[in-house]
C-alpha cells in the first residue's frame, strides 16, 4: 500500500513548510527604519534574538535617510510619476476628522510626500537597479530585508506626513505595478509584532494585518452603548483590531473564492480583487492630534466572516522569547452597531472585529481573558487557522508557545519533545530551554 494516511500526510507537510520558513529567513535581514518609537519595548529591536533564534541580520537606517532621498529625488522618477497617478485614480480621500482642516495645497503635498515615501521604503528593503542608472550605486542595493519596520513617531510624525500609507500599501498584494507579494514592515518598528508577520506569510504566502489590540466590547457594553444585541459570533463579546491606518487593504475582506471571503497567496488574486479591495478602503487626512506632520490614514471595515489567527512574539528576561496565538473569525456587525463602535475610537482608520474561539479556561475562557493575556497591545493576523503550523514553526527555532487555542490532536513537534515529559505546554518549554536557539 503506497498510500500516506492523511494524518501523516498533514504532518509531514506541516513539518516541510516549516522547515522551508526557517530556510527562507536564514540569512535575510531585519531593516529598522528609525529606532524606538515612544519607548515600545518590541520596538528596541534585540539582535541577539534575530541572529540566534531566526539566523538573520539587523540593518538599521535613521529617519533622515527619507529626508535625504526626497530632497535629492533619490527613486526612480519614471515610476513615482505612475505611482502618483495610480494613486491619484484609485486611493479615494475620505473625511478629514479633524477640527482644523489642512488646506487642500498642503494635502496635495502630503499625498506627493507619502508616495515618495513608499517608494522610498521598498529600496531601503530590497534595493533598486533604476537607481544606479541615476548615480546612486550604493543606495540601489538595499539591505536584503525580508522584513522591515518604520518608527515614525514622533520625531518623523511631528514635522512629516506619517508612515500609514507606505505601511499599508508596501503589506498589501498589490500596487501600481500590479499583483505582486507583500513586503512586509511593522508599525512603529515594533520588531516583535513584525517578527510573526514574517511567520504568517511564510506559512501561508498572504498578506498580514498588523493591528492595535485596542478594546474589548463585552455584549453588555454592546447593548448599553448602541441599543442593539450583539448575535452569532459576537455574542460573548469582541475585540476591536485597529491600527493608524497602516493595515493592508487584503483585510477589507473583498477578495472572494467560491462567493466566500478570503485573503489570497498572490498568485491567485484577480484584478478585479485588487480593484474591489481599493474601492472599499477610503484614506482620510491623518488625525493631527497623533501625526502633526500630517498624512493619509487607509480606512475600512473588514467584510464578511473569514478564519484568522492573530499572534505574537514576546521577549521575557531570563527566559527569552515566546509565541502566543488565538485562532477565530472576523465578525461582520450591523452597519449601525459599527458605525457606533467605531465612533468610539477613530472612525478614520482601519477596523476589524475579532471573535476568538473559546475553550472554556485558561486565557480562552472568555473574550475578556484573551485580551488580558496578551503580551502588548500589537497582533499579526493571517488568514486562516494556521495555529498548529506556527507551534511547529515555533518548534524549529525553539520558541515554545505560551497561549493558543489549537485542539491538542493537532499540534506537531518533533518526537524529542516527548522526552521532556507528558504535558505539551510543559515539554515545549523543558526540549526549548534544553535546546537553545537554533543558531547560536
Amino acid at each position: 500500500d503506497k498510500k500516506i494516511p492523511d494524518d501523516v500526510r498533514e504532518k509531514i507537510l506541516r513539518f516541510v513548510k516549516a522547515g522551508l520558513a526557517v530556510a527562507f529567513m536564514k540569512g535575510k535581514s531585519y531593516l529598522s527604519m528609525g529606532s524606538v518609537s515612544m519607548g515600545i519595548a518590541g520596538s528596541i529591536v534585540r539582535e541577539d534574538f534575530f541572529q540566534e533564534y531566526l539566523g538573520m541580520r539587523n540593518e538599521y537606517v535613521d529617519m533622515s535617510e527619507f529626508t535625504r532621498r526626497l530632497n535629492q529625488d533619490i527613486f526612480d522618477r519614471e515610476e513615482y510619476d505612475r505611482a502618483f497617478s495610480w494613486t491619484k485614480k484609485y486611493c479615494k480621500e475620505g473625511k478629514d476628522y479633524n477640527e482644523k482642516p489642512s488646506s487642500r495645497e498642503r494635502k496635495d503635498k502630503e499625498w506627493e510626500i507619502i508616495v515618495k515615501m513608499a517608494l522610498i521604503a521598498r529600496d531601503l528593503m530590497v534595493g533598486n537597479p533604476k537607481l544606479k542608472k541615476i548615480g546612486f550605486g550604493e543606495e540601489s542595493l538595499g539591505h536584503n530585508a525580508i522584513l522591515s519596520g518604520f518608527q515614525g513617531q514622533r520625531q518623523w510624525t511631528d514635522h512629516m506626513p506619517n508612515g500609514d500609507f507606505l505601511e499599508a500599501i508596501l503589506c498589501s498584494s498589490f500596487d501600481w505595478n500590479g499583483i505582486r507579494p507583500p513586503y512586509l514592515v511593522a508599525t512603529e518598528n515594533d520588531a516583535m509584532n513584525g517578527v510573526p508577520m514574517l511567520f504568517g506569510y511564510l506559512l501561508t504566502n498572504t498578506a498580514q494585518m498588523f493591528s492595535d489590540i485596542r478594546t474589548y466590547w463585552s455584549p453588555e457594553a454592546i447593548r448599553r452603548v448602541t441599543g442593539m444585541q450583539p448575535e452569532g459570533l459576537a455574542s460573548n463579546g469582541i475585540i476591536h483590531l485597529i491600527n493608524s491606518g497602516a493595515s493592508a487593504l487584503d483585510f477589507s475582506g473583498k477578495q472572494k473564492k467560491d462567493g466566500k471571503a478570503c485573503i489570497k497567496p498572490f498568485w491567485e488574486i484577480t484584478g478585479e480583487d485588487a480593484a474591489e479591495c481599493l474601492k472599499a478602503t477610503k484614506w482620510s487626512p491623518a488625525n493631527t492630534g497623533y501625526f502633526r506632520g500630517g498624512g493619509f490614514s487607509s480606512q475600512f471595515t473588514t467584510q464578511d466572516v473569514m478564519p484568522v489567527t492573530i499572534s505574537r512574539v514576546n521577549l521575557v528576561k531570563g527566559l527569552g522569547p515566546v509565541l502566543q496565538l488565538a485562532e477565530g473569525w472576523t465578525v461582520d456587525l450591523p452597519e449601525k452597531m459599527n458605525s457606533i463602535l467605531t465612533d468610539r475610537t477613530d472612525p478614520g482608520w482601519p477596523t476589524t472585529w475579532f471573535a476568538p474561539r473559546l475553550t472554556g479556561k485558561g486565557p480562552f475562557a472568555d473574550v475578556y481573558s484573551v485580551m488580558a493575556n496578551w503580551g502588548a497591545n500589537h497582533s499579526a493576523s493571517s488568514y486562516g487557522h494556521i495555529g498548529a503550523d506556527l507551534i511547529s514553526l515555533a518548534s524549529l527555532l525553539r520558541i515554545p508557545v505560551s497561549m493558543h487555542n489549537v485542539p491538542e490532536s493537532q499540534i506537531f513537534r518533533p518526537s524529542s519533545w516527548n522526552a521532556f515529559g507528558m504535558d505539551k505546554e510543559g515539554s515545549d518549554y523543558r526540549a526549548c530551554s534544553t535546546y537553545g536557539p537554533l543558531y547560536r
